[in-house]
């Protein structure tokens, strides 16, 4: 399933917005860097040397060039201590994020057998798991980093988002329900659920959720990003792209305008859907 709300590469906001892209298993979420969306994150340094695995890397805050290298730092820093379990975290996180999904996974595998009984270690390797492809092997992962008599809502959400991958939706917005019990009010949380609605075409309800997600004090750009996606999806231009400018550079806000029109332009079925105005119907349409 955010602190100064950090600025994503505009391509990969929105294609993880579109996927579900576990937003909010989001960095900070599911991964104590990843997931808790993408989430609780600040703009940080590169990390070079000893301090590479120091703490969780901010990776959500970089543009393409500094994910490289932080990747080649920390692949460095990884090949002299591969037991090392924040360097192996921040590692497969970075290279999660440059589209090295399988190599991600190595390294999160390796770390896993290090660390087999830490609830953090499997939840990444979960996360891992369900970017290559593995979502059945991650739904099992995640489930065997919760506990039942201490649940833990970042686990929840990243259960649900692998289930709304899965095509399992109802369960899906069950898990972020249980999630919202245990922290009300979670801007990433309520965002992964506003997404699992936008990925049934119930754009109103999703747009309910997302908006709802945007007013709270933890809300990152992650989550208004996919507000201005359900609002362009529903034909509403002008307000989306306001959205999308928003705690934006003028050069990254343009990107992320243009990497918009891009997407509503391409998805011919979404824009039918927005012109008839007829979002799917839902399943439960409250807004917890």
């Amino acid at each position: 399933m955010a602190a100064q709300r950090y600025q994503p590469h505009p391509r990969r906001a929105f294609r993880a917005s579109l996927r579900l892209s576990l937003s909010a298993l989001v960095v900070s979420g599911l991964l104590a860097g990843c997931a808790s969306p993408r989430k609780e994150l600040t703009t940080g340094s590169i990390p070079t040397g000893s301090s590479a695995g120091s703490a969780s890397l901010n990776a959500a805050s970089m543009n393409a060039g500094q994910l490289n290298a932080a990747a080649q730092s920390l692949g460095k820093a990884y090949e002299k201590n591969p037991r090392d379990r924040a360097v192996g975290l921040n590692y497969a996180n970075v290279l999660r994020m440059t589209g090295r999904n399988d190599q991600a996974l190595a390294v999160m595998q390796q770390v896993a057998i290090q660390y087999p009984a830490d609830r953090e270690v499997l939840a990444a390797y979960g996360k891992s798991q369900a970017a290559a492809g593995q979502l059945d092997q991650a739904l099992v992962t995640v489930g065997r980093a919760q506990t039942p008599d201490r649940p833990d809502w970042k686990l929840k959400s990243a259960e649900g988002a692998i289930l709304d991958q899965l095509g399992r939706s109802p369960e899906a917005r069950q898990r972020y329900r249980e999630a919202l019990d245990i922290q009300p009010n979670e801007p990433s949380v309520l965002s992964n659920l506003g997404m699992s609605y936008l990925l049934s075409k119930d754009l109103k309800t999703a747009e309910a959720y997302l908006r709802k997600a945007t007013e709270q004090p933890g809300a990152d750009s992650g989550v208004r990003q996919n507000l201005a996606l359900a609002i362009g999806l529903q034909g509403r231009f002008p307000e989306a792209e306001a959205i999308a400018r928003q705690e934006l550079s003028p050069q990254q806000a343009e990107a992320n305008v243009a990497y918009l029109r891009s997407i509503l332009s391409q998805q011919n079925a979404w824009q039918k859907l927005a012109k008839d105005g007829k979002p799917a119907k839902a399943t439960d349409t409250g807004t917890n």
